[in-house]
């Protein structure tokens, strides 16, 4: 089981793909590459990479969807996979999109405050966006990023967050991002992380997610409890071709409550949280892995 729930943790391709992608979208309209990749990549995913299984078994099993429903909704389910990952480098090429945000008074609340706060996130949607759209000039935000993930996203990512304040923290096998998301919540900045996949430390939590037992990482929660932080979960969700949604809602527990009550409320509100996301957009949960135990 341990086995079968590794991640690579890479975006696909490689440098010279990634530059090739975005010099093609500086000229061309995101939806003629959705179309391109439903019609001749997306099918060949389906039949060669394990991810058609695992989120067909979601639609089948934890939705109770249909064999023929469950089918169609593995392949939308990949078809907007691939338009988040066409944006991301959309926006690398400078191109830019529409964004709504729900819960922005609670982000800004945070904000204003001289203490750090914490940003939970998941895999649904397109989290890159709100490091573009809540960014805040008064407040650095620090994100938790995947360690080994290929060097010409980073470059981008790096250009795209120039003149900001968004910081990259790598996860590290020596574990030496724990010291700087320290650091950077003793500064009073916001660290933003993601809070539904194991990555580093193996302590984890087991909480109810669509009415089947899941495993959740302990340390997000634990980073904010062990401070008495304030938290909030932001969701980023494609609500149409040009067009984004950013939910931000605020978590709450008892900062009076023993630490291992804290960890447990805070960890069930964002679960909480993070179910109503996935039922209102099935098709944008991009956890490929065996996510339930």
């Amino acid at each position: 089981m341990a086995e079968a729930r590794q991640w690579a943790g890479t975006t696909y391709g490689n440098s010279r793909m990634h530059r090739w992608l975005i010099s093609i979208l500086r000229v061309v309209d995101v939806r003629v590459l959705y179309v391109f990749s439903a019609v001749f990549i997306v099918p060949v995913c389906l039949l060669l990479r394990p991810s058609f299984g695992i989120i067909y078994r979601v639609f089948r099993e934890r939705f109770g969807d249909s064999v023929l429903q469950s089918l169609w909704k593995t392949y939308l389910n990949h078809c907007m996979f691939s338009q988040v990952v066409i944006d991301r480098f959309a926006m690398y090429a400078g191109k830019r999109f529409s964004v709504d945000i729900e819960g922005e008074e609670y982000f800004q609340s945070l904000a204003s405050k001289p203490e750090g706060f914490v940003q939970l996130s998941a895999h649904v949607g397109n989290y890159e966006i709100a490091g573009y759209s809540l960014a805040m000039e008064s407040k650095p935000l620090n994100a938790l990023v995947f360690g080994n993930e290929k060097a010409s996203v980073i470059k981008n990512r790096n250009k795209m967050f120039a003149g900001t304040h968004v910081r990259m923290i790598p996860v590290s096998d020596d574990m030496s991002h724990l010291f700087l998301i320290d650091g950077a919540l003793q500064r009073g900045e916001i660290v933003s992380m993601p809070a539904d996949r194991i990555l580093g430390s193996q302590k984890t939590l087991r909480h109810i997610f669509l009415c089947r037992w899941a495993l959740f990482p302990e340390g997000p929660f634990r980073v904010a409890a062990m401070r008495g932080l304030d938290v909030i979960a932001v969701n980023v969700m494609k609500t149409s071709a040009k067009k984004y949604k950013i939910y931000a809602k605020p978590l709450h527990y008892d900062k009076q409550a023993s630490r291992k009550e804290q960890i447990s409320q805070l960890s069930q509100e964002y679960v909480y949280e993070l179910e109503r996301m996935v039922i209102k957009y099935p098709t944008q949960w991009y956890n490929y892995f065996e996510f339930w135990i």
